[in-house]
């Protein structure tokens, strides 16, 4: 996945190079929406994410019985 967002930077650097820059702008903005949405896909994937146990989402008995 990583290839496909240096190939949409690499396009959008060759294309703004060769003056047309509104279709490099949207090559760019292709490749940040890519790379936000591995990001958030390795952080929240049960299999391949970023396991942080000292983090506890739960809530504990006590707050519970209150």
């Amino acid at each position: 996945m990583m290839a496909v967002i240096f190939a949409a930077i690499s396009l959008a650097l060759v294309v703004g190079w060769f003056g047309r820059r509104s279709l490099a702008v949207v090559c760019a903005v292709a490749a940040l929406v890519i790379a936000v949405k591995l990001f958030l896909w390795e952080i929240y994937s049960p299999e391949y994410g970023f396991r942080m146990p000292w983090l506890k989402t739960e809530l504990s008995q006590s707050v519970r019985d209150v």
